[in-house]
């Protein structure tokens, strides 16, 4: 049984879709141990609470330093042993020593085709906004490894989202959410969960 943590900052509904394809059997031997967000006010954490998840917050403001809260974060996520850290809209730069720790263990949702409208600076909205001001006819969402870099690890799943005239960010990002990200991830997890990937020369293999 593959034991997960989710971590989100904002409304959860990647969450939801994780633990949607849970109850449905679409993500089969896996379970979420824990969701931890570094913003008290997340509904995300209020998602968790309904469905008998463990939630716990963290933030970097209840620490000194940086420095500080990245000791603190990795030593209450080691407390529940997980197999697989799923980012779902998490604000927070995740610490090198736990990116080396979780090596191949971490995964993220983003709302564009990496490599295109990814790295600093992207993220939400803003993904969107870049989308449409360029005028690309085709946008989508990657779920893919972290490693120490932005948007940067090996990619594991695409999925391609049509971008239409009359778009604002905020419909494109709905359209994103629906047709790419909340199939993406749950898939993503089952994969990982039925141990049908493999990490090899920085490139995904599916069996």
């Amino acid at each position: 049984m593959l034991k997960i943590a989710v971590l989100v900052s904002g409304g959860g509904t990647n969450l939801q879709a994780i633990i949607d394809a849970i109850d449905a059997d679409v993500i089969t031997n896996a379970e979420i141990k824990v969701v931890i967000s570094n913003n008290q006010n997340a509904y995300a954490l209020q998602r968790a609470a309904q469905h008998g998840i463990e939630q716990l917050c963290i933030s970097p403001k209840d620490y000194p330093d940086r420095a500080a809260f990245n000791q603190e974060f990795l030593k209450r996520l080691n407390s529940y042993q997980v197999d697989l850290v799923v980012l779902a809209g998490f604000l927070v730069v995740i610490p090198p020593e736990m990116i080396a720790q979780y090596r191949n263990r971490i995964i993220n949702i983003h709302p564009s085709l990496i490599p295109s409208f990814c790295g600093t600076g992207y993220y939400g909205l803003k993904v969107h906004e870049g989308v449409l001001s360029r005028g690309v006819k085709v946008t989508g969402a990657t779920v893919h490894f972290v490693d120490e870099g932005t948007d940067t690890g090996p990619i594991i799943l695409q999925k391609a989202v049509a971008v239409e005239q009359d778009d604002t960010p905020e419909l494109l990002q709905r359209r994103v959410m629906e047709q790419a990200e909340w199939k993406l991830l749950p898939e993503a997890i089952n994969l990982i969960a039925n141990e049908k990937i493999t990490v090899v020369d920085g490139k995904v293999r599916i069996r």
